[in-house]
């Protein structure tokens, strides 16, 4: 009744204005759309090559459909195609992947490398064969004739390579084409024929010939419509011709207004719709009070927005939440209405208790959890959220598909199962290491200090402390005669004559014969050679004797015997030196122990070196590279150290050694196929689809995951006796049994397994040959063993049977049942072996072929899911390392898993099954953060909890957040797009921050997401979603910003109105912006090796093939950090040429797309998330003592060229920077800064006949002003590029526009410009020059590294706002003056050279955290860093200010700048024209030229229009 009251009083009130006003943004990416068919391969790719493989070959001809059907019935279709390799929760999302258009980068990254090759003309697609190219599938077989003699391409990561017979070495073909076309199902018919019998590498990369012509619209971002603040009005008067006609529908009906919920409303009453939304519009006009509030209003306003949420129906109350916190400003006033209950506020009291003593989580903080991962609200966003629920759902729904629910599945999913990332390291503690020298005993060190805490005592950089701990140890193993010796002996030596604080030790790894004479063998000599000495004097003797031996040794010669003898006699002349060395020596004592330690040690070839127990790798061995790795290592190694004093984990109680070889890195025994991270998998989690393995033909039919289950459904197990217990480790030894190489790996296994109760083992043959009866005896007794014995006699049978003389006795004649032990069913195996049959083998070779990927005969071992191969030919795998792969296994994960699979009470079997199959799925998953248990006291009053769907997986999803702030914009819209996409258990704790003393919100938000591609009325496929603000009120002066993921460098790049000076009460219709994802960024750290510090102004350069040159970027000694721009693509990064190259070569690198160790850095960019790559370089041997920064030419690269539209060359640009240039950088936000910037720019050029170079900061310019640039700079003859730097995400965020462009001006000097230009001069925007700016430039500045000029202090009317007078800043400048930042010049060499820029930031971090420190951001910073960083003051007359200079000096100003004024906020555009009388001529002569560009437009868009014909429509992205 009350709804048709309200109607009614509503139809009689005044009329409402009807004109839709608001604000849309849209972000388009800057490559043409990728058809979605494309971007699902790449989905179903992520999730599996086969799958990927057997997806092409069902969509093969797909595209004939798209022209057929609509949009909507061809998606439908892709997804019913898609369903086939994926589950119904994958399927979900895959549209929301569809939406945000994840794979789009992927098919892009394609199809630029695609452009690189180039493909030829008029091809729709083409093959690519060792530098040869071809459009037609006839001609492969020409190409491939001679393609051997060229050189193969290089193949990337991420390349899709068909699933052929391995081995050999085939040429690689590389088809270029678009899937489901017929030009690609043509030469996919040829390739894949050649790959399955081997004859060539075929990889498919994307290709689409005729891109759409459609934009693509992006999501996954947030956009803010910020509340400025109108003190000072800087609006630009001129009028814009409004272009947009754009109509839009109403906003969203879910929105709750006053109480009401329209959409619940609309759908009870269907009839009133038109009557609901007039309602709707005249409640919100209503509401849209932007009144201030009183301090008392604000403090209880979070409980009672709390209050509003968790009293709605608890499926709109993530609608609610959204909607008050993305309209916060007009929603303030109604929220002081709401009473709080009190009950509800002692609950969220009491939960804020716990959450802060468990979890860290204050009030007021924002947190969001999935299955116990902690989300990071700052730098995660829908594309990590997508990767985390999808990788969360693989191991959830294999968890499930094992029979795992509820409470067990997530008490599994929360065990931390994944090995320490740590190198591995050997155990040191060993006798048979003679130690040189010791550290904390030794009289050469007693003058160090001894104490952990020096260990935090600051030093200089590469400095290495000398602290009297044995904190670092190197243990060489040698063969005192092998010609590598010589060097690593030497190396030793230096590093013990130079006091390092190393502790060096020796393993001589000699002939361990008895009878071995010293007199024939020289390492044996050796040996007893320093035992003698030792045993007289002392090891360090004895190694100093050791040093003068190997001094005589020439290079490339080795130790002789007559070379020890002979020091020996000169050395010790009283010594018997043969008797010494000879055979009844009495200094042979532990000759053995070096070798059975080397043995036991699993080390590779000699020689070998460890430190602190970690090897090196056989390419650091080399003696020119193991001394800077060693520096390198103890750098490293001191932080590990540091961080346990400072933990208090290392005292100085403690035992250096012991302390570090406890550490859980460090293992008995070093196998770097077991110790590896890079793992590979079976996938355990499928049903079998048939009973058992006799059935080959079927077998081969299914894929790689229904393999695995048929397999490991039929396995049958050796164990040692017949208990019936729960076995945590399944081993299955792959082989072929009946070779000699076959059997001893099964018989290692079986060693260890009489030392082990916790592990069975399973066989599985891998034939070398085609399985008959002859060749698969051995094999096929093992398996009659096992089905027919009981345990304990099956294993003896075996241990027996597979004994070298066995297998020689059947050989000569001897039947199989005379090998039969005591104990054994004899009938029942004989009968079993002679019907047994070779089926199972060759079900068992086609899974070790296509699962394992083994060749026939190849051997590997399997331990719970994960594979240890394929073995070298010559390769042992012994019972010791055995032992370490239980040991790895169990400690890690397994043990762990039994615990929890014994509690759920099923069978030992069954059992066992379960923890080998759970241990494969989790330990195969990706290592992610340590999972939190969040609960809460209470949560019947503070807390909505939405239940999941039953009988399905569901994620548990707890989100912590105060429903008014930024992070609640972004939360509550998210879980509502997750709530359509997974089925959760969601709960989310109002976390309310009391007292609050200012508004919280000064914002309107959207965050831009959809849950699933969506379609138009017509079904074709929209071009993606919008950010919309309607309905907005008038009064406010807005500015829009975009918040977008961190790697993501946008810009705006249509729109007629000011975006950073939004007021509707001033537009008639909406103001409509657009974005595009300019480019992603590619981020790194450089270190150079040799002294592990930053090489600060080190350059590197990004390009491809056909264009080296695009990119290029300065290193900061900040974290060593470097930035550059590009779009989706295979990129190389290099050194630049000149110095950087010269001085610098690249050492290694990780987090790239080519090997560690290459010269060649590939950098594939291929999603949306953030690129982060690690870059070492080292100094060339002949510049160590060089400096990067010294004077010295440095080419100029394409810095002239990256954005510069001026016409000339980079050559002829770099000439005029040798000559003689001004350069000026400025920066500009809003159309009035701009209209200001044009106008300075105009007065500079007038007073100076010096070439200008203005350089402009791109990040806020407007399209209007990037379009008039060009022009401008033509007809006034000045150069001009756009510069832009992201703001790192390690440096303390701004979030406030004015504040973001603040930092640029000064937080960037040293990497926004080329190292060329050596001085800059910033100008503020709305500055006029009346003087010559090269005086300026020219002026010394007497060793500082910038000037500026000082406020003035004439006005004295103006004493009151002089806030540096006073207070803080008073004393801390101690009588300098505080400097204006309007006008400064830079030395950009000097500043570099004394790292101001890495000062200036590190200062920022620290005083940033304050949110009251660094008002005005760019002239506090300076001021506050004048002692550290030294200023020149510039004479006054460089600066003339209204506010703060009287009006006599005004007569000799050079520049007059358009201060703010405090005390009369006058509008700036009103005190230009009063206060600067040629300000209005300047202004008008721009006009005059800004007219004349747009009627020039206006006549090119008339032509256009009349000349553009119906071409057709292009293809669409489907």
């Amino acid at each position: 009744m009350a709804l048709f009251i309200l109607c009614a009083l509503l139809l009689n009130a005044p009329p409402i204005q009807a004109a839709t006003k608001g604000v849309t943004a849209s972000l388009n990416a800057k490559w043409p759309a990728t058809p979605l068919l494309l971007e699902t391969s790449e989905f179903i790719a992520e999730d599996s090559d086969e799958k990927f493989w057997q997806f092409v070959d069902t969509v093969r001809e797909l595209t004939i459909y798209r022209k057929a059907d609509s949009g909507s019935s061809y998606y439908s279709l892709l997804l019913k195609k898609a369903a086939q390799f994926v589950t119904d929760l994958q399927i979900n999302l895959l549209k929301f992947a569809l939406a945000l258009r994840v794979y789009s980068p992927a098919v892009q990254m394609f199809q630029q490398i695609a452009a690189d090759e180039p493909p030829p003309e008029g091809c729709s697609a083409f093959v690519a064969i060792h530098g040869k190219h071809t459009c037609s599938a006839n001609e492969v077989k020409k190409l491939l004739k001679k393609a051997a003699s060229r050189p193969k391409p290089y193949l990337y990561k991420s390349d899709h390579t068909f699933p052929g017979i391995n081995g050999g070495d085939p040429p690689v073909v590389i088809l270029y084409a678009e899937l489901g076309t017929n030009s690609f199902n043509n030469f996919h018919k040829v390739l894949s024929e050649k790959a399955e019998n081997g004859e060539i590498v075929y990889v498919l990369r994307h290709f689409v010939a005729s891109s759409s012509s459609g934009k693509m619209h992006l999501s996954g971002y947030g956009v803010e419509l910020a509340i400025k603040s109108t003190e000072y009005r800087a609006v630009d008067d001129t009028q814009v011709k409004d272009t947009n006609t754009t109509v839009l529908e109403d906003g969203e009906d879910g929105d709750e207004v006053q109480g009401f919920l329209f959409e619940n409303l609309k759908k009870v009453h269907p009839d009133m719709k038109e009557e609901l939304g007039e309602l709707r519009k005249h409640l919100i006009e209503s509401t849209n009070d932007m009144a201030p509030l009183k301090v008392w209003e604000l403090q209880d306003l979070s409980f009672q927005a709390a209050a509003r949420i968790t009293s709605a129906p608890k499926y709109d109350a993530m609608k609610l939440m959204r909607d008050i916190s993305q309209n916060f400003p007009t929603k303030a006033r109604s929220l002081t209405k709401t009473v709080v209950n009190q009950e509800m506020r002692k609950e969220i009291e009491e939960n804020q208790k716990h959450l802060t003593e468990s979890l860290g989580i204050n009030p007021g903080d924002s947190a969001l959890f999935i299955n116990g991962l902690q989300i990071d609200l700052d730098t995660q966003n829908a594309f990590s959220v997508l990767d985390i629920i999808r990788g969360e759902g693989k191991t959830m729904e294999g968890l499930h598909d094992l029979g795992i629910k509820n409470n067990d599945l997530s008490k599994l999913l929360r065990l931390a199962v994944h090995p320490p990332e740590d190198s591995f390291a050997l155990d040191i503690r060993h006798p048979a290491v003679m130690w040189v020298n010791d550290i904390e005993t030794d009289h050469l060190y007693q003058s160090w200090p001894s104490s952990c805490q020096e260990l935090l005592r600051q030093t200089f950089p590469g400095v290495i402390r000398q602290i009297r701990r044995n904190f670092f140890s190197l243990v060489l193993f040698i063969h005192p005669a092998q010609e590598e010796t010589v060097e690593l002996v030497k190396l030793a030596e230096l590093f013990y004559q130079h006091k390092i604080p190393l502790r060096i030790g020796f393993v001589f790894v000699v002939n361990t014969d008895e009878k071995c004479d010293g007199n024939k063998d020289a390492g044996v000599a050796l040996f007893r050679a320093l035992n003698y000495i030792a045993e007289e004097y002392d090891f360090a003797q004895a190694f100093s004797s050791m040093v003068s031996i190997y001094n005589k040794v020439k290079s490339g010669d080795v130790l002789t015997v007559d070379r020890v003898v002979g020091f020996l006699k000169k050395k010790y002349p009283r010594a018997d030196a043969l008797r010494i060395i000879g055979l009844d020596s009495q200094y042979d004592d532990k000759r053995k122990a070096g070798g059975i330690f080397y043995r036991k040690s699993g080390l590779g070839a000699l020689p070998q070196a460890l430190f602190n127990g970690v090897p090196f790798s056989s390419e650091e061995m080399d003696p020119e590279e193991l001394e800077t790795v060693l520096l390198q290592r103890i750098v490293e190694a001191t932080g590990f150290l540091q961080r346990s004093v400072f933990m208090g984990q290392l005292t100085d109680e403690t035992d250096v050694v012991e302390y570090l070889m406890d550490q859980p890195n460090v293992v008995p025994r070093i196998n770097a196929l077991i110790l590896s991270l890079r793992r590979r998998y079976l996938d355990l989690t499928a049903k079998p689809a048939i009973q058992d393995w006799y059935d080959t033909s079927t077998f081969s039919f299914l894929d790689s995951r229904d393999k695995t289950a048929v397999i490991a459904a039929n396995m049958k197990y050796l164990t040692k006796n017949d208990e019936d217990i729960i076995y945590a480790g399944s081993i299955w030894i792959i082989a072929d049994f009946d070779m000699p190489s076959g059997r001893r790996l099964l018989s290692n296994a079986l060693k260890h397994m009489k030392s082990s109760s916790n592990t069975r083992i399973g066989v599985v043959s891998n034939p070398a040959a085609k399985p008959t009866e002859e060749n698969t005896m051995i094999a096929r007794a093992i398996m009659a063993a096992i089905l027919t014995q009981k345990k304990k006699e099956a294993f003896h049978f075996v241990m027996k049977l597979i004994k070298e003389e066995s297998v020689q006795a059947l050989a000569q004649g001897t039947k199989m049942k005379d090998l039969v032990i005591q104990g054994m069913d004899n009938d029942g195996f004989e009968k079993k072996h002679n019907t047994l049959g070779v089926d199972f083998i060759r079900t068992q070779q086609l899974f070790c072929q296509d699962v394992v990927k083994l060749q026939p005969g190849q051997m590997a071992v399997v331990i719970n899911g994960r594979i240890l191969g394929p073995f070298d030919e010559n390769e042992e795998f012994h019972a010791e390392d055995f032992h370490l792969l239980e040991k790895i296994t169990f400690s890690s994960s397994t043990e762990k898993i039994k615990v929890k699979v014994k509690q759920m009470g099923m069978k030992a079997k069954q059992a066992s099954d379960l923890v080998m199959k759970v241990d494969a799925l989790l330990t195969s998953a990706p290592k992610g953060e340590t999972r939190r248990d969040v609960r809460f006291i209470k949560d019947e009053l503070s807390v909505v909890q939405l239940p999941p769907r039953e009988d399905e997986v569901y994620y548990d999803v707890v989100a912590v957040v105060d429903p008014l702030t930024r992070e609640a914009q972004k939360v509550a819209p998210l879980l509502i797009v997750l709530g359509q996409v997974i089925n959760m258990k969601l709960r989310v704790f109002m976390n309310c921050k009391p007292k609050l003393s200012e508004r919280p919100l000064k914002s309107f938000y959207r965050y831009v997401l959809e849950p699933d591609v969506t379609f138009l009325a017509n079904n074709t496929l929209s071009p993606g979603p919008v950010a919309k603000f309607l309905e907005m009120p008038e009064s406010p002066l807005l500015t829009l910003n975009m918040i977008t993921p961190e790697s993501w460098l946008v810009e705006a790049v249509q729109s007629s109105h000011d975006l950073d000076n939004i007021h509707l009460q001033e537009i008639d219709s909406i103001v409509k912006a657009e974005y595009e994802l300019e480019y992603l960024l590619l981020e790194g750290h450089c270190f150079d090796v040799t002294t592990g510090q930053p090489p600060r102004g080190l350059q590197f350069t990004l390009g491809v093939k056909m264009a080296p040159l695009i990119q290029d970027t300065i290193v900061m000694a900040n974290l060593g950090y470097f930035q550059l721009k590009a779009n989706p693509g295979a990129w190389s990064l290099r050194l630049r040429k000149g110095r950087s190259e010269d001085i610098y070569q690249i050492f290694a690198h990780d987090g790239t797309d080519s090997p560690a160790d290459s010269d060649n850095v590939i950098v594939v960019l291929n999603s949306f998330h953030s690129k982060i790559i690690n870059v070492k370089v080292q100094k060339r041997a002949d510049k160590i003592n060089e400096d990067l920064l010294s004077d010295g030419t440095e080419d100029k690269g394409l810095w002239e060229s990256i954005t510069s539209f001026t016409g000339g060359s980079p050559s002829d640009d770099a000439k005029k920077e040798k000559a003689d240039i001004l350069n000026i950088f400025s920066v500009a936000s809003g159309h009035l800064y701009e209209r200001f910037l044009r106008i300075m720019m105009l007065s500079v050029l007038r007073h100076t006949k010096t070439p200008v170079k203005f350089w402009f900061l791109k990040n806020y310019l407007s399209p209007m002003f990037k379009e008039s640039i060009p022009h401008m700079a033509k007809a006034y003859d000045f150069q001009y590029e756009l510069v832009q730097y992201k703001w790192p995400r390690w440096l303390h965020q701004q979030t406030e526009k004015q504040r973001i462009i603040w930092g640029h001006k000064i937080l960037f000097l040293d990497v926004l410009f080329p190292l060329a230009v050596d001085k800059i001069i910033f100008v503020d925007a709305d500055q006029i020059v009346r003087a010559d700016l090269k005086e300026l430039r020219d002026l010394d500045l007497k060793g500082a590294p910038y000037g500026y000029t000082p406020f003035c202090d004439s006005r004295k009317e103006m004493d009151g706002y002089r806030f540096w007078k006073s207070g803080y800043w008073a004393s801390h400048l101690a009588n300098r003056k505080y400097h204006i930042s309007a006008l400064y010049v830079v030395d950009l060499k000097k500043f570099r050279k004394i790292a101001a820029g890495d000062r200036l930031r590190g200062q920022y971090q620290a005083l940033s955290q304050d949110p009251n420190s660094l008002s005005n951001l760019d002239q506090d910073l300076p001021n506050n860093m004048i002692h550290q960083v030294a200023i020149k003051s510039l004479p006054q007359e460089w600066l003339w200010c209204e506010t703060w200079c009287d009006d006599h000096s005004k007569k000799t100003a050079k520049t007059i700048d358009l201060c703010n004024n405090p005390k009369t906020k006058e509008p700036k555009l009103k005190a230009a024209m009063r206060i600067v009388p040629e300000w209005v001529e300047y202004d008008n002569e721009i006009k005059h030229l800004l007219k004349q560009l747009e009627e020039q437009k206006n006549i090119q868009v008339n032509r256009h229009a009349k000349s553009k014909g119906n071409k057709g429509v292009q293809r669409d992205e489907l």
